[in-house]
């Protein structure tokens, strides 16, 4: 019954498990200017840290003004309860960056759609970017940045 829970809680077959996503930019609904297209506002990329993780961020406001964040060429391992974390953390390299995601002022915008590939998540209306700084892709089951990237306005 312990190896039951213990495997449950862990799940490591997801190491060996991929989940690739190939979503397109998002297409506004009610464009105000046809000639208007996305922008990207804010970009990073990403560095590794409980994982290898690869890849880069883009915050988009499209063109009937709503934002969405993006993952472009993501490359990290499965695992357990993993989620797109915006946060006002530093990105830190090394294990001194691991678990400050969740500490001060952050935002959950989904559970990872897979470890690879291109993702799309929608910003809540009116989000105050300016008190973000920072995403990562978040173990919630055990407090822990697989991988993170600093914002820098574009």
């Amino acid at each position: 019954m312990v190896l039951g829970a213990g495997l449950y809680w862990f799940q490591p077959w997801k190491l060996w498990q991929n989940e690739t996503v190939s979503e397109a930019l998002p297409a506004a609904t009610a464009a105000p200017s046809a000639a208007a297209g996305p922008r990207t506002v804010a970009s990073g990329e990403l560095i590794s840290h409980e994982h290898a993780t690869t890849g880069s961020v883009k915050i988009v406001r499209l063109p009937d003004g709503s934002q969405t964040l993006r993952l472009e060429n993501l490359d990290t391992s499965n695992g357990p309860d993993l989620r797109v974390l915006l946060s006002d953390a530093p990105v830190k390299e090394g294990v001194a960056g691991w678990r400050v995601f969740d500490d001060g002022k952050y935002l959950t915008l989904g559970k990872l759609k897979g470890n690879k590939g291109d993702q799309n998540y929608e910003l809540p209306p009116g989000i105050d970017l300016s008190q973000y700084t920072s995403v990562s892709i978040w173990c919630d089951r055990f407090d822990v940045s697989f991988g993170a990237a600093a914002l820098a306005k574009a």
